[in-house]
């Protein structure tokens, strides 16, 4: 991702190649080890043993020459799925991603709370703002009589997990590598301290439900946490730890033998660096947050934002970051207004016009430092937040939609491509207010899934 380089215009624009397995054939499943002679021969008349299938997933370029869709054909094929009355107050925009032509839209401009959908502006902003090769290192360093001082560097992907084990978080740096580092150093060890100074300001947004933290959706914004503050590392839905820094804090004291008390200290400046762990790339951790619609990885990559264009380390700051970025890059945000990057306060809003004209632009020629974050898009029946969703029995989206979800009580977000039978590649931000959530998701990617089947000519 370093090298941003600009590609050729039929290349730049990219979309799912679903492949769909119809059926594994396992070469030999129906065991032609008719040994009937213990030979090797097999009798006359029985072909030999084909070669064993193999899968080669990949993503190809789709042709610019694929025919231009039409505002009518649009209309047309949507007309009857975006009356269903589940779908509420309904706004929403359709554009041809590689001419960035409007095709469909309702009350585009009216800003509106998009829950989770939020994260397209924060992912948006992090691939143009920031490097995509850019990690954040977590330290240990020395401190005085046998303290070493845990140093965040705004990372929630840091692991308590073992060696070995799994993560939530993909290539996630490990508690358990520093103690390694540490134990090999041969430094002796006698109590552990955190440092979360790299990190400013309140570590919630006033407008957020402290009950949040119990209930799984956020965690206390500290630069030094583990596994997103997650009480049980692997559940996407665990609740959250009240103390997320402290908490990492015990698991290196455990993973060291120590059982002291941890607390909260200042690393020296210009001390000894003795153990020292890497996050992933900015792509990987920008495509982990919008898969698993992860709010505390949202808010720290606005932190992250932040810092690097000169601007405070705090939750304010990163949203102040998001929405400058986007400015910079011709993004209309005269519509939005912000209090979180996560989308978790009802006090945001993002007109549907915003959010189609950044997926267009990621999908389309304009803006090719936002193409990674289709790969993190989940697939709808298939990935992330969309795996159980568009029925591939009854919605002819399923495998060929890539959206990012958005639910809040009382509202409902998608937006994502989508490539028509024809070829040709569909922006859409479609937003739902004022009905059930579970009446209005399946009302969303109805819609969607039209679009799927439609020339649109």
């Amino acid at each position: 991702m370093g090298a941003r380089r600009r590609s050729t215009r039929r290349m730049l624009l990219w979309t799912i190649i679903s492949v769909v397995i119809l059926a594994l054939i396992a070469a030999g499943s129906v065991a032609v080890a008719l040994h009937l002679d213990k030979s090797d021969e097999l009798p006359p008349g029985i072909p030999p043993q084909p070669a064993a299938i193999t899968v080669n997933p990949q993503i190809k370029a789709v042709s610019d020459a694929a025919p231009e869709p039409t505002a009518a054909g649009v209309q047309q094929a949507i007309a009857a799925a975006v009356r269903d009355p589940a779908l509420g107050q309904f706004t929403g925009q359709i554009s041809d991603a590689l001419t960035g032509a409007t095709l469909w839209s309702d009350a585009p401009t009216q800003p509106r709370v998009p829950a989770s959908n939020a994260k397209i502006l924060t992912a948006s902003a992090a691939l143009l703002g920031l490097p995509h090769d850019k990690r954040l290192t977590t330290t240990v360093i020395a401190g005085p009589n046998g303290r070493l001082i845990l140093k965040g560097a705004g990372d929630p992907t840091l692991s308590a997990q073992p060696t070995g084990a799994d993560t939530f978080y993909t290539d996630a740096p490990r508690i358990a590598d520093l103690a390694a580092q540490i134990r090999k150093a041969g430094i002796p060890v006698t109590s552990v301290a955190v440092d979360t100074g790299a990190y400013s300001g309140p570590t919630m947004e006033r407008t957020w439900d402290r009950q949040d933290i119990a209930g799984g959706d956020i965690a206390p914004i500290e630069s030094l946490m583990a596994d997103g503050g997650r009480i049980e590392p692997l559940d996407e839905y665990s609740p959250r730890v009240e103390n997320p820094a402290a908490t990492a804090g015990e698991a290196l004291a455990t993973a060291l033998g120590v059982d002291t008390r941890v607390t909260e200290d200042t690393a020296p400046a210009g001390g000894q660096v003795v153990a020292s762990v890497t996050s992933a790339p900015l792509v990987t951790r920008v495509n982990d947050m919008m898969r698993f619609s992860d709010n505390v990885l949202a808010e720290t990559l606005s932190l992250e934002l932040s810092v690097a264009q000169g601007g405070p380390a705090t939750i304010a700051g990163g949203v102040t970051a998001v929405e400058k970025v986007l400015t910079e890059h011709g993004f209309d945000m005269s519509g939005v207004t912000l209090r979180d990057a996560s989308g978790l306060s009802y006090a945001n809003r993002v007109p549907a016009a915003v959010l189609d004209k950044l997926m267009a632009a990621a999908s389309g020629p304009s803006q090719p430092l936002m193409r990674s974050m289709l790969d993190g898009l989940p697939v709808a029946g298939g990935t992330g937040t969309l795996a159980d969703r568009f029925n591939p029995q009854t919605n002819p989206g399923a495998g060929w939609v890539r959206a990012k979800t958005g639910t809040l009580t009382g509202v409902s977000s998608l937006t994502g491509i989508v490539q028509t039978i024809d070829g040709r590649v569909l922006s859409f931000a479609l937003m739902s207010g004022g009905t059930s959530p579970a009446d209005a998701r399946p009302a969303l990617d109805a819609v969607a899934g039209e679009l799927r089947e439609c020339g649109c000519r």
